[in-house]
Parts: C-alpha cells; structure tokens; sequence
C-alpha cells in the first residue's frame, strides 16, 4: 500500500544526476551517527555548490551560493536527523539520503523504515504541517519547545519541518510505503528547494 501526502513527486527521483548516500543502520550505532548528520550536511551543501559557481564579475553569485549552501546544509541535517531518530532499528533496511538538481529545483529526499507505532503519530504530524496556517504553528511549536525545556522533557515539534516550509519556502512531501513481502513500512520526505 502507498500513501501520498503533500507536494511528492515520484518522477522528480528518477533523473540520473543524483548523489545518494545510503547508511546500513548495524553498522555504527545511533549516538555515533547522529553525529556525523551535520558532516553529511555540509558535505552535500558543498557538493551542490559546485552547480552554482561564483562569479568574480558578479558579486551576488557569491551570496547566493552561500544562501544556497546554507539552506541546503539545514535542511539536508534535519532529514537526516528525522530518518536516524525515527528509523526502525530492528530493521536492516538501509537510511538512505539523496539530492537532484533539475534545472533550478534542488530536491533532497530521505528514506527510511519506520515502526507502525510511530508511524500513526507521525502521519497525524504531516497533516497537521499540510492543513495549519504555518507562521501560527510554528509560533504554538517554538512555545511548546520552550515549555518542555521549562519543564526538563523533550518533544517531537515538528520545528524542523516547519522551518523548512516556512523559513525555506521549501515544498514538503511524503510517500509512505509497506512492502508487502517484508511487512516493512518505509517513508520517503522530499523537499524541492528553489535556487
């Protein structure tokens, strides 16, 4: 069964300019990988950088390549954050993290298994994202945010994927999948960044 939700476009995934980085979910463990999100960020953020290179006779090449560099370094972290965190670790599906460009699209995408006891959570966090006025959540998210850390819990906001949306004007879809010969469910995010 495939669920869609948002701005996903399955055909934007299928061009053959791509990196792709693929994590095997044994091989390190959760705390270790976490780490290595915002090495794996940048790295992308430089990697696409070379498609906007700076001009010495154009000054504001230089300040797009670095607001593009910026955007794409956030928001390639959080959806690697996202996939580590919520990834099923009973699972040896790999956590798999890509970006395109198509033309002046920059599109990031995420891939993961997760548990179906999260996924029913995380399926009302996406429809939340997708029919809520976003400067109004995400001014009720940073106030929950603030509270838990009042109050010494943590919370899944949603913070990130609303900063994406809001700070970013990025498109956010998913596509969620169970497989049904292994029973494992995964879920694809994408974000299509304009240049």
């Amino acid at each position: 069964m495939i669920q869609i939700y948002g701005d996903y476009e399955e055909e934007l995934l299928v061009n053959q300019q791509f990196l792709l980085i693929s994590f095997a979910p044994s091989s390190i463990p959760l705390k270790q990988r976490w780490r290595n999100n915002g090495l794996s960020a940048d790295f992308v953020a430089d990697y696409m950088g070379t498609f906007f290179p700076i001009s010495e006779d154009d000054p504001s090449t230089i300040k797009k390549q670095a607001e593009l560099k910026s955007a794409v370094s956030y928001i390639a972290n959080e959806l690697l954050e996202n996939a580590m965190k919520f990834h099923d670790q009973s699972s040896e599906y790999p956590i798999k993290f890509g970006i395109h460009l198509l033309n002046e699209t920059i599109i990031l995408f995420s891939k993961n298994c997760i548990e179906l006891a999260i996924l029913e959570r995380f399926q009302s966090v996406i429809k939340e994202l997708l029919e809520s006025d976003l400067g109004e959540l995400y001014i009720q998210q940073l106030e929950k945010v603030a509270e838990a850390e009042q109050e010494n819990y943590t919370t899944n906001s949603g913070l990130g994927l609303i900063t994406i949306m809001y700070d970013y004007l990025a498109k956010l879809g998913w596509k969620i999948e169970t497989l049904s010969a292994s029973k494992v469910t995964i879920v694809t995010t994408m974000v299509q960044l304009t240049a």
